[in-house]
C-alpha cells in the first residue's frame, strides 16, 4: 500500500517555473514506478511523465519534452516534477501515481493516486 501526497502547486505567469513534490508512504516506495499525470477542465486525465523504480528510465509526454523534468529520490521517498517554460495549456490539476512496474501513458495501469495540486498558469 502507498499513500501519495502531491505539493507545490500554485499561480505562476507564462513562462515561469514551477516544482511539484509527491511524497510517498511506506518502506517499498523505491520498488514502485512513478508517473505525473494531469487534467484540465473539461479533460480527460492526461500524461505527463514516468519514471522508473530506480530513476534510471523516463518518459514524457511529447508536450512537456524538453520543458518538464521528472526525478525521485527514493531516500526521501519522494518524486518531482519540475516544470519550466510554463504556458497557459499546462493549467491543470497535477496528479502523482504509483504502479509496481509501469510507468507509461495508460492511467488506468496505475495502483494508487494522490489527491492533485493545482497548477494554473496566466497568460
Amino acid at each position: 500500500q502507498v499513500q501519495l501526497v502531491e505539493s507545490g502547486g500554485g499561480l505562476v505567469q507564462a513562462g515561469g517555473s514551477l516544482r511539484l513534490s509527491c511524497a510517498a508512504s511506506g518502506r517499498t516506495f523505491g520498488t514502485y514506478a512513478m508517473g505525473w499525470f494531469r487534467q484540465a477542465p473539461g479533460k480527460g486525465r492526461e500524461f505527463v511523465a514516468g519514471i522508473n523504480w530506480s530513476g534510471g528510465s523516463t518518459n514524457y509526454a511529447d508536450s512537456v519534452k524538453g520543458r518538464f523534468t521528472i526525478s525521485r529520490d527514493n531516500a526521501k521517498n519522494t518524486v518531482s516534477l519540475q516544470m519550466n517554460t510554463l504556458k497557459p495549456e499546462d493549467t491543470a490539476v497535477y496528479y502523482c501515481a504509483a504502479d509496481h512496474t509501469y510507468y507509461g501513458s495508460r492511467n488506468g495501469e496505475y495502483d494508487y493516486w494522490g489527491q492533485g495540486t493545482q497548477v494554473t498558469v496566466s497568460s
